[in-house]
């Protein structure tokens, strides 16, 4: 079946690629392709402050929608691809490592763990199902097998007196040396001001988890999505403007929304039950499943004829090796745990929850992420210099 309205993840003009461009300023090697319209910008003079300012969810359709003409769109120099899934954990994490997916083994929000027997949420640690936090694991895979070395532990380890800074949410985890919290975009910039006071040169990392829980509840056409970018150009204008002509400030997402049409509950639908091997995990508009060896013929025609026109349907080899929708490098050596028999990506404006017997999925939200469509897929690298 042919799908319209759908964009790949380019791994060579990505979010990936905005980072790379920025590891490179800073002297780290990477085996991955930088962004040519940023590498030549930040080659034109050295700077004292590279900002990277990353507002969730901001993807080139709701800033398009919102603002065509305003002051990000004005400073815009190009518009990349998320990682694949486009989702935060994917694509922050992206950011965070400067690696792919596939290498980071960090591809979507709910990920099965055979060591722990269950599926967890990447960032909570929770249950996926349950939400409720691991209690007192034997051992702790996140800090081991899922841990990764952070750009701003490489930033620093490549440049004797660099500091970097890594600016977020109380909520969310260090990453760096140097965590500081913000809770909401006038404490990020604040934040960001002091940290440009510091003598010698630095890397700082601001994340604001907002548009994305602004769209999430309310959708990507509301008045409260439309506030927050207005108010964020307003805002970061502001800031460019209070600081010297040493500082930069790139401004971008990890990826875009898209409006929920239509919702469904994996639980209402025996038929595909009967083929699982475990319950099925990721996010609700890409779906990853493990099916019984003698049912996987069964499962896809199953599926396909009730949601083909919807989401397309990938077995494990085209996902992996011949699409590498989750990027190339050194295989993490838990995608293979992770990566089912098949998945189901979203191609229009559709969702399946995630659920159980045992309790309900999570509540449907107006907007939301992780399709293939250009809505989710299409990010833009805004430079305020």
């Amino acid at each position: 079946m042919k799908y319209n309205n759908i964009v790949l993840p380019n791994y060579n003009h990505c979010v990936l690629s905005t980072m790379t461009s920025i590891l490179n300023n800073f002297n780290v090697p990477s085996e991955h392709k930088s962004l040519e319209s940023l590498d030549k910008i930040l080659q034109e003079k050295r700077y004292k402050n590279v900002i990277l300012f990353i507002l969730d969810g901001m993807g080139e359709h709701i800033l398009n929608n919102i603002s065509e003409n305003g002051y990000f769109n004005q400073n815009k120099i190009d518009c990349v691809t998320s990682v694949y899934p486009s989702t935060t954990t994917a694509a922050l994490t992206s950011y965070y490592s400067g690696c792919t997916p596939y290498e980071t083994g960090w591809i979507a929000w709910s990920q099965y763990f055979k060591e722990y027997g269950r599926a967890l949420d990447m960032f909570s640690h929770n249950d996926s199902y349950y939400r409720e936090p691991l209690r007192k694991p034997l051992k702790d895979l996140f800090a081991t097998d899922m841990h990764y070395e952070s750009v701003f532990d490489k930033i620093e380890k490549a440049n004797a007196g660099t500091r970097s800074f890594d600016i977020g949410p109380e909520y969310a985890e260090r990453r760096g040396l140097r965590k500081l919290v913000a809770d909401n975009i006038d404490e990020l910039i604040l934040n960001v001001k002091d940290v440009c006071e510091l003598s010698g040169e630095k890397f700082i990392m601001a994340y604001c988890d907002n548009p994305d829980g602004i769209l999430h509840k309310y959708g990507t056409d509301s008045r409260e999505a439309k506030e927050f970018v207005l108010s964020a150009e307003d805002k970061l204008k502001e800031l460019r403007e209070s600081l010297s002509d040493d500082s930069i400030i790139i401004v971008s997402a990890d990826h875009g929304h898209k409006n929920i049409e239509k919702s469904y509950s994996i639980t209402d639908y025996p038929e595909l039950w009967e083929c699982f091997l475990l319950p099925p995990s990721f996010e609700s508009r890409v779906l990853n499943f493990h099916i019984k060896d003698d049912m996987k013929e069964i499962f896809k025609e199953r599926f396909n004829n009730l949601f083909g026109e919807e989401f397309w349907l990938m077995d494990r080899e085209e996902f992996l090796n011949e699409r590498k929708l989750i990027g190339t490098g050194k295989k993490h050596h838990k995608v293979d745990d992770f990566v089912g028999d098949f998945l189901a990506l979203s191609v229009a404006g559709s969702m399946i929850r995630l659920e159980t017997f045992l309790t309900e999925g999570k509540p449907v939200k107006k907007s939301t992420h992780c399709g293939l469509t250009k809505e989710e897929m299409e990010v833009p690298v805004i430079v305020l210099k």
